[in-house]
């Protein structure tokens, strides 16, 4: 049995979302009744929906809840610690396009970082992605669609006894299981970008590179691994590798602080995992794979990307 399953809070909060879950289902049906209606809705409908969850589903009070902090839609907050800050969209803008989820998560990056809020997420009060910023990037929290029959009991994660633990993996719900779906941008479908910043150089956004010093400030973004539509760079991926464990052309990456280094090897590692590159997938992985997984076996951060215990090679 997982540990939080033996914590009262988790086994209180499980019960809650259980009986409210249906009650929820049937408010977003009317709330999105103006869309089938009209065609479309606006985001206060979304904005709306967050807030039933977290009150209604989950524990948080309307007390809780802080509309317009700084840019933000919703910040969750509690004895004046913001635990959680929210983007959203109107209904329909994020489900299921991958490149307007990243483009809104980018945006989410740039005001958590100017409050120094530590975890954040995405909704359009149809699909739900949040996550922890570590380290200049992202780490899985949550990812759950908001018209599920079946109770998302993960949301305990961003209930008041849960938005402040830490997740193991194995645990985490990664934003890999986004449906892929070409983004809608005809019969005025196009998408809200929150007037993303690009990198100078390579014309990019934060989310592409290994290492995010600061999310409004370009010049403190290293690493390019991900394309635009944050599928993996092959060109640049196994460079962003060498910069680090080797002297890639000579030049080591002075750029990412030496505490955070093991995070970004982890984030390549993962990303390096879902091309099926890693030794532990393919005994003939290339050398730059191996040293890769050799590095994170002596800093014990191996079971961070296959999900497992470390074990000798």
């Amino acid at each position: 049995m997982n540990d939080i399953e033996h914590l009262s809070s988790y086994r209180h909060c499980v019960t809650r979302i259980e009986i409210a879950w249906p009650g929820f289902l049937q408010k977003r049906r009317e709330r999105l009744a103006q869309q089938d209606r009209y065609g479309t809705a606006a985001e206060k409908v979304a904005e709306n929906i967050i807030e039933d969850l977290f009150t209604e589903v989950l524990d948080w009070s309307i007390s809780d809840l802080n509309n317009q902090v700084g840019y933000a839609d919703i910040l969750l907050s509690q004895l004046g610690i913001k635990h959680l800050l929210i983007e959203a969209k109107r209904p329909g803008a994020l489900a299921w396009k991958r490149n307007a989820v990243f483009a809104a998560l980018d945006q989410a990056m740039r005001y958590a970082a100017e409050q120094k809020v530590k975890r954040i997420a995405v909704s359009d009060g149809i699909m739900l992605y949040a996550a922890d910023v570590e380290h200049g990037g992202l780490i899985d929290r949550v990812f759950v669609s908001l018209e599920d029959q079946v109770p998302p009991v993960s949301l305990w994660w961003l209930s008041v006894h849960g938005v402040y633990r830490e997740l193991e993996a194995a645990e985490r719900g990664g934003l890999q299981t986004l449906p892929e779906q070409p983004d809608d941008t005809t019969n005025g479908g196009s998408i809200d970008r929150g007037d993303e910043i690009l990198h100078h150089k390579y014309k990019i956004p934060a989310r592409c590179f290994a290492y995010v010093g600061n999310a409004s400030n370009p010049s403190t973004w290293h690493l390019p691994y991900l394309l635009a539509d944050g599928s993996p760079d092959v060109g640049r991926l196994p460079k962003a590798i060498q910069a680090i464990l080797s002297n890639y052309r000579g030049a080591r990456v002075s750029s990412v602080p030496e505490k955070d280094i093991p995070d970004v090897l982890v984030r390549l590692a993962r990303t390096s995992a879902h091309l099926g590159r890693m030794p532990f997938q393919s005994p003939g992985a290339a050398a730059v794979y191996a040293q890769l997984e050799e590095a994170l076996r002596q800093i014990d951060r191996l079971r961070d990307v296959t999900g497992q215990e470390n074990t000798e090679a």
